[in-house]
Parts: structure tokens; C-alpha cells; sequence
């Protein structure tokens, strides 16, 4: 979760700067990789990429959607 709020920061400062938002992008599609057969994410990532914790954890899909939604919205130019 912390990771989508990172990214949420970064695609704010991506409206004064691309390079935040290039930054954005790619760490929200390292996310994407991390989900589970059925798109879920849990809790917490281990280093190795095994999910650890709690599954489904709402606050991680919470911030996911709105990482989503900011990424385009503020690639749209709005």
C-alpha cells in the first residue's frame, strides 16, 4: 500500500515534471505484476515478489484503483 501512495505522490508531481510521472507509471506496472491469478493483492510483497499477509486487503485495492484513475487522469493532461 505504501508503494501505491508513493506512487500516487509521484503522479501529483508528474503534473509539474514527466520524469514523476514516467517514474509513476513504471512502478505502478511493477505492482500490476504482483497481483495473484485472480488480480487481488495482498497486504504485503515479500522481497522475492511472494505475497505475504492478508488477502484480499482493501486498502491495497483502494489505493490501486486510485493509482489507476490519478495515472490517467493526469496522463489525459487533466
Amino acid at each position: 500500500m505504501c508503494t501505491l501512495w508513493l506512487i500516487e505522490a509521484l503522479v501529483r508531481a508528474g503534473k509539474y515534471s514527466k520524469k514523476y510521472l514516467v517514474t509513476a507509471t513504471t512502478m505502478f506496472e511493477t505492482v500490476t505484476n504482483f497481483r495473484n491469478h485472480l488480480g487481488m493483492l495482498s497486504e504485503e510483497i515479500s522481497l522475492g515478489g511472494a505475497q505475504l499477509g492478508n488477502t484480499p486487503q482493501a486498502f491495497s485495492h483502494l489505493a490501486y484503483v486510485s493509482a489507476a484513475l490519478n495515472l490517467e487522469r493526469v496522463g489525459r493532461g487533466e
